[in-house]
């Protein structure tokens, strides 16, 4: 008992719970939605630290307070989120299963591999912070929508639909969390900053695609599962393109 009571996995578990407790009347996930978030952020801080969870706090912030922007005039088009812009536990784990697939990885390698890995970890929430302002902030204040496959016309909202100011929205989303990243130390170069912005813009165009392409026609592929797709696809393309470097 003494030795759990001094294990990092106790204390990341007590804080997260202490936090969720005082933070849960926050509009920002349901009831579930935060239970899961503990969960999440137990094993980000377990296995990475305290810089893991605040990424994803960061992350959480910016996205929920994009996704409030214009939320009237969005429901009222019909193309707001649901439950007032709260998140579920399909929304969190549809944005951070990469990440905390990789801190897993990190744990169990004793942090072999560390930069690699927090590129990976980086790169995923940029693109799912990329995906999250070019989406909102399109919906809101694309003048003109286009789907991706053939640049048609389509309304807003339209899986696989672009703007010119959603498409500039997801770069500046892919910006800020690298910089995020970067100010927490996951990244420890420019260049290493520059690979995940890349990384999480070019993911959020291929997520467009992806969407375009596939989403409609199947239907078990659900808005969270091409989540996963587009933050893993960010994953696994830095760090290819890290490779490619050395």
């Amino acid at each position: 008992m003494t030795l759990f009571l001094h294990s990092a996995w106790f204390w990341a578990f007590f804080i997260n719970f202490i936090i969720i407790l005082i933070a849960h009347r926050l509009p920002f996930l349901t009831k579930e939605g935060w239970f899961h978030a503990g969960i999440l952020g137990t094993i980000l801080m377990g296995c990475i630290g305290l810089n893991a969870w605040l990424a994803v706090a960061f992350y959480m912030l910016f996205g929920t307070a994009v996704t409030k922007l214009g939320y009237s005039f969005k429901m009222s088009k019909g193309i707001a989120e649901g439950r007032g812009g709260r998140r579920g536990p399909e929304n969190v784990w549809g944005s951070a299963a990469t990440g905390a697939i990789l801190a897993l990885v990190y744990k169990v390698f004793n942090g072999s591999g560390e930069y690699l890995i927090f590129l990976g970890f980086a790169s995923s929430f940029s693109a799912k912070l990329a995906d999250t302002f070019g989406s909102e902030i399109g919906k809101r204040w694309g003048r003109k929508t286009y789907l991706i496959s053939n640049l048609r016309p389509v309304p807003a909202g339209t899986d696989g639909a672009i703007s010119l100011e959603g498409t500039f929205a997801s770069f500046v989303g892919s910006f800020l969390m690298g910089f995020i990243m970067y100010k927490l130390n996951f990244l420890p170069s420019l260049l290493s900053l520059l690979i995940v912005i890349i990384s999480g813009f070019i993911a959020t165009l291929m997520e467009s695609y992806f969407g375009a392409f596939f989403q409609h026609k199947i239907g078990w592929m659900s808005n969270e599962l091409v989540n996963f797709i587009q933050t893993s696809f960010a994953s696994v393309f830095s760090i290819c393109f890290a490779l490619l470097l050395v």
